[in-house]
């Protein structure tokens, strides 16, 4: 199985909600499982997006209680690393998607990068391309061209 990570702020407007909610669902429909931070804004958004059409979620907890969890996620993993937990998030992804965000969604990005991951920015932060020598941060105008340039990444159908 593929798993493919949502990352993103913890709060979100309701486009983004909209977005993230949509690549979530986009995951489900791929069969992957989505992995995500477990809590609120885009986290939720695309776990519940995910949860609508059948698939299974994982959320990494910064905190040390499963009840922390979004409602949407079936998998909750305390961790009670704080934001150390971004890099677990990263880790345990074979490709992510990144929606809006913070500082701590540039470190997953920046992770996962470093790692060597496909990771998509769909409105998120801008990267210059010769900044990052020998890496590939595509940007996506959709949540079905996010998903679209994930699944080549990966080679799945």
């Amino acid at each position: 199985m593929v798993y493919i990570g949502v990352i993103g702020e913890g709060t979100t407007d309701s486009r983004g909600a909209q977005i993230a909610y949509e690549v979530g669902r986009l995951v489900a429909l791929k069969g992957a499982l989505l992995i995500c931070g477990g809590l609120s804004g885009v986290m939720e958004h695309a776990a519940r997006g995910a949860k609508s059409a059948g698939g299974t979620t994982v959320g990494i907890l910064p905190d040390c209680s499963r009840d922390d969890a979004n409602q949407y996620i079936d998998i909750a993993i305390p961790t009670g690393l704080g934001e150390v937990r971004n890099l677990l998030v990263v880790r345990s992804s074979d490709a992510l998607v990144a929606i809006g965000g913070q500082y701590g969604t540039l470190s997953e990005i920046a992770f996962a990068l470093k790692m060597r991951k496909p990771v998509v920015s769909l409105s998120s932060w801008e990267i210059k391309k010769d900044a990052l020598p020998g890496s590939d941060f595509p940007e996506a105008e959709t949540a079905e061209e996010a998903i679209q340039i994930i699944t080549a990444a990966l080679q799945m159908n």
